[in-house]
């Protein structure tokens, strides 16, 4: 008999591992909150890295889909200060798909989406508890009094996991309060600031401040701000409180908080602690933001992906032995994450230092090759 699984969250990680797993002839079914695919927006861009977003969609068999989807010109990064001066300027070789490539999430999502057979999605089915079953599996219960049964449960339910309060009850910490606003058809209504920010992404760091900009595939402009985690975070709601945070800054760059299309959104970055694992228990495993919520540094979208394509191999290496397969799994990706987390700690904390300017241009650049031995 085929063991039935269940993903909870339809986002890039439990669709990565639905897309693999039904390569391997394993189906699966991926319960997901949302409505349909169009329900919300889904964000800015994500940079895949070689080693893992990109290594997961080849997998997925999908790397000639990702190509014609993704902009390698979004990878060019320019870094300035509060008066607009140049600190970095990285520009990727044209055309080259060997760094980290940008695309739009909203694309990703869309690719993953339509590898998938029509009814590997359950719409509209949000989680809100997991009964274990006296013989093994899980009930699951959905909003709305729909319910469904497996014998594996996947937690890719992301920060607010249920599935995760079966495992461990490691809290979430508050690190950062990000606002967004989002600037649309910018090459035609604000020229300026779609030349100010370019192709790619666009940081200006102040002192504990950053402003960043990064261009959409559809011409618009997601802009945020970063600030200090306080309980002050739900104030930033208009656009008057966010440039009075950033008084004395080039008008040229505070014109991106102006040029929003509507009311900033402020919401509080929060964090697992570093080194969360749990033990293993039959029937049930979590990935993505579910088993390691980070800082949002770059790593997080690329561990997801990661994640589903270990998981998915080691259910493929002997689908008999579902529990033997998470236990390989979990072992690996505690021992892969740990430093990945340590290192999005690190790099969260210098954002928003006293400091960031001088530390960030540091890690952005690359240090001189040792000269050779003198014999």
């Amino acid at each position: 008999m085929m063991m039935r699984i269940a993903i909870a969250g339809g986002g890039l990680g439990g669709l990565t591992l639905a897309r693999i797993l039904h390569r391997h002839g394993i189906d699966t079914v991926v319960y997901e909150r949302e409505a349909d695919r169009s329900a919300r927006a889904q964000g800015g861009m994500l940079d895949l890295h070689p080693e893992s977003g990109q290594q997961a969609l080849a997998d997925a068999g999908l790397t000639a889909r990702f190509r014609s989807e993704a902009r390698p010109e979004g990878e060019e990064h320019r870094i300035l200060d509060p008066a607009g001066r140049v600190l970095v300027h990285h520009r990727p070789q044209p055309g080259s798909f060997s760094g980290r490539p940008e695309i739009d999430r909203g694309a990703l999502r869309d690719l993953l989406l339509d590898s998938l057979p029509r009814d590997a999605v359950a719409w509209q089915r949000r989680l809100v508890a997991a009964t274990p079953r006296p013989g093994g599996g899980f009930g699951l219960t959905f909003d709305g009094g729909h319910s469904a049964d497996c014998d594996v449960l996947i937690g890719a339910d992301g920060a607010r996991s249920v599935a995760r309060s079966l495992l461990t009850d490691a809290p979430l910490s508050p690190v950062a309060t990000a606002v967004e606003l989002s600037i649309s058809d910018a090459e035609r209504r604000h020229p300026d600031l779609a030349e100010l920010v370019g192709p790619g992404n666009l940081w200006c760091i102040g002192v504990r401040r950053i402003l960043s900009a990064q261009r959409l595939s559809d011409g618009g402009i997601r802009v945020g701000i970063s600030l200090p985690a306080d309980d002050r975070w739900d104030s930033y709601r208009s656009k008057r409180a966010l440039l009075d945070g950033l008084d004395g800054w080039d008008p040229a760059l505070t014109a991106l908080i102006e040029a929003g299309d509507g009311p900033p959104i402020p919401r509080l970055i929060e964090v697992m602690p570093t080194g969360t694992r749990w033990d293993h228990r039959p029937g049930i495993t979590l990935i993505g933001d579910a088993a390691h919520l980070m800082p949002p540094v770059g790593e997080g979208a690329n561990q997801a992906m990661l994640d589903a394509a270990e998981l998915a191999a080691a259910f493929a290496a002997d689908p008999t032995d579902p529990d033997q397969a998470i236990r390989a799994y979990e072992e690996a990706m505690f021992t892969r994450i740990h430093p990945i987390a340590e290192m999005c700690a690190r790099v969260q904390a210098m954002m928003l230092s006293p400091t960031a300017a001088q530390d960030i241009v540091r890690f952005f650049t690359p240090r001189p090759a040792e000269p050779a031995p003198v014999d």
